[in-house]
């Protein structure tokens, strides 16, 4: 029961500063600025200090008792990420711009899956782009090289490299850039749409040659709401799917190389601020339909979320309740009915099933009814709760296998649950701007099994509980 969780704690980015921050920061790191031609330079980099107990409720001891693994432990984790962008104006307006960057990440002492004192340094972003043409009323956007992408809500491309083991900075995870992405993109108006190529920045030592090509369409009112598209085709893979076994009695079977040619359609829409009574109101929603005629594969999944902003009470609190749903492989059927989440964002205010679940169930064969509550105490400080009760969508069918599993001998698959309830997750997080370049981040964490976990060990398991720490800096 080994895999590679999303990061918990949240890094900040220069792109998700406010936007009055941003012009500030391009200032203060412009190196030379002449005749239409720009350098900057960039810096992220932090420290996050990080603690879990009773780590996977302690199933491995059931599951892999050979394994000696430690359910409790400390780390520390620090990665920097230097970079330089430039942009250059060309004769007729177009602009050509790119930017190249590295991670430099350790983790000192062992982490949650069992990875000690590693790190690594690595290439990011190396791209070059060009973009022109808003003048004629169409724009486009090209670009070629390593550098982040994503599309959509990151239900389903979003997070193209994995962290943690060999790598370090597990929880971190300030890898997030496609080893190779080749982007087009043409504009009207509020409507884009986008061809790509993606390679995913996989471990070297568990690439699965993972290969995507495929389109998005999206319309983006003025007024902040959005409806659109992407369709996804897994051109190239090596990355094996688990079958559930017939009836569900026995151990999943592993179909090698099943990824390869399954296509997903996702669509997705979120709402305008509304003029009327609704006017504190937000929906939004996702809906993916999966297909792999070569193996016999049909899959879906979907997302909906009602989010309410008491704008004028204290602090302007905003709820937001939220419910999604990945099938999971029948066991009745020789159809594979299990949804494969691709590169997902996993982070809890993204796409994580749960807070501490999300390291142990990937987006496939789960549910999770969750609710958020976020506070602003200050214009600098939030804090947010949040709640998941997270159940298995198929009895005696695989719950934990896919993006980012590293496989080890030492360690099994388990295979299903008889019984859906799998967790109750609770996290509090606390952020705080401390100035426009440095930012804490701090949050605990508590999940409590449910029955589907109590059978698998064998008796009540005990609450996986844990709290982290962090700065970041970013320039």
């Amino acid at each position: 029961m080994r895999r590679f969780c999303l990061p918990g704690a949240v890094v900040f980015l220069v792109s998700a500063l406010p936007s009055a921050v941003q012009p500030a920061l391009a200032q203060e790191t412009t190196l030379f600025a002449r005749d239409g031609f720009t350098l900057r330079w960039h810096l992220q980099g932090g420290l996050n200090a990080v603690s879990e107990s009773n780590l996977f409720w302690d199933l491995a001891a059931t599951t892999a008792p050979a394994s000696g693994f430690d359910p409790d432990t400390d780390w520390l984790e620090s990665y920097l990420k230097p970079g330089l962008s430039f942009e250059a104006r060309l004769d007729g307006g177009a602009v050509l711009y790119g930017g190249a960057s590295a991670v430099l990440s350790h983790t000192f002492g062992t982490d949650a899956f069992a990875a000690q004192d590693s790190g690594a340094t690595t290439l990011e972003e190396a791209y070059l782009a060009l973009r022109g043409g808003e003048s004629e009323g169409i724009s486009y956007d090209l670009s070629l090289g390593p550098r982040e992408v994503s599309f959509g809500t990151g239900m389903l491309v979003a997070n193209g490299a994995t962290n943690g083991f060999e790598r370090g900075a597990l929880k971190f995870g300030p890898r997030k850039a496609w080893e190779m992405a080749a982007l087009g993109k043409l504009s009207h108006g509020p409507v884009t749409g986008s061809a790509f190529y993606l390679d995913p920045n996989e471990l070297p030592g568990q690439d699965g040659r993972n290969a995507l090509a495929g389109l998005d369409l999206r319309f983006d009112d003025p007024k902040g709401g959005y409806i659109g598209a992407t369709y996804v085709d897994v051109i190239r893979s090596g990355s094996p799917y688990p079958v559930a076994a017939p009836g569900g009695i026995g151990a999943p079977s592993i179909l090698a190389g099943g990824r390869e040619a399954t296509r997903t359609l996702n669509i997705y829409a979120k709402t305008n601020p509304f003029d009327t009574g609704l006017a504190n109101w937000v929906f939004t929603g996702d809906l993916a339909l999966q297909r792999n005629d070569r193996i016999d594969m049909e899959a879906w999944a979907g997302r909906v979320t009602i989010g309410y902003s008491f704008a004028d009470r204290p602090w302007s609190p905003m709820l937001t309740l939220g419910y999604q749903t990945f099938s999971g492989d029948d066991p009745d059927t020789a159809t594979l009915e299990r949804f494969d989440p691709l590169y997902y964002q996993g982070s809890p205010s993204a796409w994580a099933t749960g807070s501490k679940s999300a390291s142990t169930f990937i987006n496939s064969n789960v549910n999770a009814l969750s609710l958020a509550l976020q506070l602003s105490p200050s214009p600098r400080e939030s804090l947010t709760l949040r709640y998941a009760h997270v159940r298995a969508n198929e009895l005696k069918s695989p719950i934990q296998f896919g993006q980012g599993t590293r496989l080890d001998p030492d360690f099994e698959v388990v295979a299903g649950v008889t019984t859906a309830d799998l967790a109750d997750d609770l996290f509090l997080e606390y952020s705080r701007v401390i100035n426009r370049n440095t930012f804490l981040t701090a949050g605990v964490s508590a999940s409590f099994p449910g029955a589907g976990i109590d059978r698998v060990i064998g008796r009540d398991a005990s609450p996986w509980t844990g709290g982290f720490a962090n700065v970041v800096i970013a320039y």
